[in-house]
C-alpha cells in the first residue's frame, strides 16, 4: 500500500480531477480531459508526467493500451481521505427529500426497511440496514387467545409498547385454559428476558423438564414450536435494496454472480456489516475493497455507520457499491439517515 506523503498540492489536484471524472463518464481519463478541467492552466505535458508519477506510486492504471488512466483502490482511499475533512460532510445538513421518505416512521424495523430502500435509491449501489436485538424487544407480555380450526392468535407485546400479532396453525386443538396456563408460565418466568433469550431458555427447559411439568411443557413445547415466539427482529433483521444495481450488463452478470448471491445471504450481510462497522465509531466509515472478509468483493467499496438510539446501538446502515460510485452525495446520505435515525427513534420513546 502506498503512503500517501508524496502527494503535493499537483498531485493531489491532478488525481481528485481524475477520481471524480472517472466516476463521472466511467471511461479511463487522459490528460487532455484533465487539462480542460485544470485551472491552473496546466499543459498537458506536465499533467502527464504527473500522471506517469501517480501511477508509479499505485495510484493510477493503464487498462488494456489506452492513453488514459484510471484510479486504483489506493486512489479511493486517497479520495475518501480529503473529501470526508471537509466540514459539510462532518455534519450532514438536513435533506427535505430523505426527511420525507422517513415521515410517520415510528418503529425501528420500519425505520431500517425504509432505509434500505432510501439509500439504494440515492446511491444507485446496494442498500442495507441490520438491525440487531435491543431492549425494545424484551418481553412484556403474552397471550393466546383460542380461535376454530385448530388456530391460535398468539400477542407478544414488548416492553417498549410494541405488539406483534401471530397465526398459529396447532396440530391439536388446545383449550384456552391450557393457552392461560402456558402465557402465564412464560410471563411469571420471562417477563423482561429478549425474544432470543426466552427461545433459549425455553428450548433447554422443555427438554430438562418435560417429566416434571409435562402437561403444562406439552402446551408451551407446541406453542413454542408453532412459532409463538418467534423473534419478530431475529438476532439480525438484515435488509438490503439495490441489487440489481449492480448488474448492468451480461459481463457484470457473469462476474458477480458470485458476490451476488452473497448479498442474498442475510447473515454474510450482517456479518460484513459487524466486521467493518464498529459500534463506537461517530463519523461514516469508508472502506474500499472488502476482500478481507469477502475476496469477490475486492473491487466494492462500503460505506456505512451505527444506528444509534442515544448510547445504544441498534443497529448499522450502509452502502455497498462499486468503487467508481458518489462518494461525496452516498457519504452526507448515510451521516444524516443515521443522525434521522437517533431523533425519530428517540422521540418515540
Amino acid at each position: 500500500m502506498s503512503s500517501h506523503s508524496q502527494i503535493g498540492p499537483r498531485e493531489r489536484q491532478i488525481l481528485t480531477a481524475i477520481v471524480e471524472t472517472y466516476i463521472s463518464t466511467g471511461e479511463p481519463v487522459a490528460s487532455q480531459a484533465v487539462s480542460r478541467t485544470n485551472k491552473d492552466g496546466l499543459s498537458s505535458a506536465t499533467i502527464r508526467n504527473v500522471m506517469a508519477d501517480l501511477s508509479e506510486a499505485g495510484y493510477l492504471e493503464q487498462p488494456h493500451t489506452s492513453a488514459g488512466r484510471i484510479p486504483t483502490p489506493e486512489a479511493y482511499r486517497y479520495y475518501v481521505e480529503q473529501i470526508t475533512g471537509r466540514t459539510k460532510l462532518q455534519h450532514a445538513e438536513p435533506d427535505t427529500r430523505i426527511t420525507e421518505s422517513f415521515r410517520g416512521v415510528s418503529d425501528v424495523q420500519d425505520f431500517m426497511e425504509r432505509t434500505s430502500h432510501v439509500l439504494s435509491l440515492i446511491s444507485s449501489g446496494v442498500g442495507v440496514a441490520v438491525s440487531t436485538v435491543g431492549k425494545r424487544n424484551a418481553l412484556d407480555h403474552v397471550y393466546f387467545t383460542r380461535l376454530a380450526g385448530q388456530r391460535v392468535l398468539a400477542v407478544v407485546v414488548t416492553t417498549s409498547g410494541i405488539v406483534r400479532d401471530r397465526m398459529l396453525r396447532m396440530d391439536r386443538e388446545l383449550s384456552q385454559q391450557e393457552l392461560e396456563t402456558a402465557a402465564r408460565y412464560i410471563n411469571e418466568n420471562f417477563r423482561g428476558w429478549t425474544i432470543e433469550a426466552i427461545q433459549t431458555e425455553l428450548q433447554r427447559r422443555i427438554e430438562d423438564e418435560r417429566s416434571k411439568y409435562d402437561q403444562l411443557m406439552k402446551a408451551v413445547r407446541e406453542l413454542y414450536q408453532g412459532g409463538a415466539l418467534n423473534d419478530p427482529d431475529s438476532p439480525h433483521a438484515v435488509y438490503v435494496e439495490g441489487v440489481a444495481n449492480l448488474v448492468v450488463s451480461e459481463a457484470d452478470k457473469e462476474r458477480l454472480g458470485q458476490m451476488l448471491r452473497t448479498l442474498e445471504e442475510r447473515q454474510k450481510v450482517a456479518e460484513l456489516l459487524s466486521a467493518y462497522l464498529d459500534s463506537r465509531q461517530e463519523a461514516v466509515r469508508v472502506v474500499v475493497g472488502l476482500e478481507e472478509q469477502i475476496p469477490q468483493m475486492k473491487n466494492f467499496v462500503l460505506i456505512g455507520a451505527p444506528a444509534r438510539v442515544g448510547d445504544e446501538v441498534r443497529g448499522n446502515l450502509a452502502v455497498i457499491g462499486p468503487t467508481r460510485m458518489d462518494y461525496e452525495h452516498t457519504i452526507s446520505a448515510v451521516s444524516y439517515i443515521a443522525k434521522l435515525f437517533d431523533k425519530i427513534l428517540n422521540e418515540e420513546q
